[in-house]
């Protein structure tokens, strides 16, 4: 058998890891198994998981119902393509359960592997869209400091955070950027002052020429933040009158993490698309989708959308899909966010009272920490060290544990990190 060791040489052997300097290999923590909301390393040491990973398991790890449909769908029919006119069951019953889940007004879906394919999905058919019906100079992507779109040409190009843009030369171009939705920065009346920076903005370019704005119901790599109170009703009028299509980005958002089906539920929002991943089978495939309002249907009605990719429409995720959104329907996952993500708020308010904490702030079991000096990567560290996983994102500690997370974790995880952040400015 190797051991953890060895394991660990060889991945700073072999391994390019996301986010991590080429050349300098970071010592990794090797995870074996998981479990609810808790994880086990190589080594048998326990953590509460804090973060699902990259926020995408809201029924936790270790749900064996999940890997027997995974098996059952894999004996019957691993793959097939769904280009053209290829399709099969799984694909088909899962996109009617995602539109009776979604907002009114949602009436197609398009599967992709995960949430970057999913914004260069609807980003291109936006623009493909106005192209098709006689609008060809509407091309420009209105998006937001603060957001995270993904890692492909055109989700990176409207990622709102300059340091994951650098190096890689010119990438999707008629981006254009608003400012951070966050009340703390523009003061008691930020949506106002949001608002009136949109409709400045749409008049400087010409609505003539945007095909439309990209946003994340809360940002989520961003720092967990939510939009100030009244921002998305006022920002969806603006959009609608000047005929700007609204793209929502939930593949943070969707599946229970704010409490509802998809943050656009909490919000108030009617999409015109939305992007999802991740929860969409909590991590155990990748799987990912745009689902499509009609406003883009009749633009686009007579097109042929030229795109697509190899695993669109996968029956082993779909199947998945379908299961894990039973699972959350069984076992009340939206309420138990709710109440459980009321009781973390709760504990971490506390921390409000720090010198070092500039803000805390969520929505359902989504939570983020903010500081003013404190090194991140240090509390996460720390936390770490004492058997509870927690995110550094910037300037902020950020939360989002599984839905399946019991009160006594949900404890331990606050007492931890209450403790590294009190700890952190000393």
């Amino acid at each position: 058998m190797t051991s953890t060791s060895e394991l660990a040489a060889l991945d700073r052997r072999t391994l390019v890891h996301p986010h991590t300097t080429i050349g300098a290999p970071a010592e990794p923590l090797i995870l074996d198994r998981g479990e609810g909301a808790l994880l086990w390393d190589t080594e048998g040491r326990r953590y509460v998981d804090g973060t699902c990973g990259l926020w995408q398991c809201p029924v936790g790890h270790g749900r064996t119902e999940l890997a027997d449909v995974a098996a059952e769908q894999i004996r019957r029919l691993e793959f097939y393509s769904s280009f053209g006119d290829y399709s099969n069951a799984p694909s088909i019953r899962l996109a009617e359960r995602l539109l009776s889940l979604a907002p009114a007004g949602l009436e197609r879906v398009f599967f992709t592997n995960g949430g970057s394919e999913g914004n260069e999905t609807a980003i291109k058919l936006a623009r493909l869209a106005f192209h098709h019906a006689g609008s060809p100079e509407r091309t420009v992507v209105l998006a937001r400091t603060g957001g995270y779109h993904g890692m492909g040409g055109a989700s990176l190009a409207a990622t709102g955070i300059e340091g994951l843009r650098a190096g890689f030369g010119p990438l999707l171009p008629d981006v254009e950027w608003l400012g951070k939705p966050h009340a703390i920065e523009h003061g008691p009346d930020a949506a106002d002052v949001l608002v009136a920076e949109l409709e400045q903005r749409i008049a400087e370019i010409g609505a003539h020429r945007i095909a439309a704005f990209i946003g994340e119901p809360v940002l989520g790599v961003g720092g967990m933040v939510p939009p100030p109170d009244g921002y998305w009703p006022r920002v969806q009028e603006v959009l609608r009158r000047n005929g700007i299509l609204l793209i929502v980005d939930e593949i943070v958002t969707a599946f229970g993490r704010t409490g509802h089906w998809f943050g656009s539920h909490h919000f108030g929002i009617e999409p015109d698309m939305i992007v999802t991943a991740k929860g969409i089978t909590s991590g155990y495939v990748p799987m990912g989708a745009v689902l499509i309002g009609r406003r883009v249907l009749d633009l686009a009605d007579g097109a042929t959308f030229l795109h697509g990719f190899t695993y669109n429409g996968h029956p082993v995720g779909a199947a998945v899909a379908l299961a894990n959104i039973d699972i959350i329907e069984r076992e009340n996952l939206l309420e138990r966010a709710r109440v459980l993500g009321a009781r973390l708020r709760e504990r971490l308010d506390t921390l409000a009272e720090l010198a070092h904490v500039r803000e805390v702030r969520g929505v359902g079991l989504m939570l983020g920490i903010e500081f003013t000096d404190v090194p991140t990567a240090s509390v996460q560290s720390g936390c770490r060290a004492d058997g509870v996983v927690v995110r550094a994102s910037g300037t902020s500690i950020v939360l989002s544990p599984p839905l399946v997370i019991t009160e006594e974790q949900i404890d331990t995880l606050a007492d931890v990190l209450c403790s590294h952040v009190a700890a952190a400015a000393s």
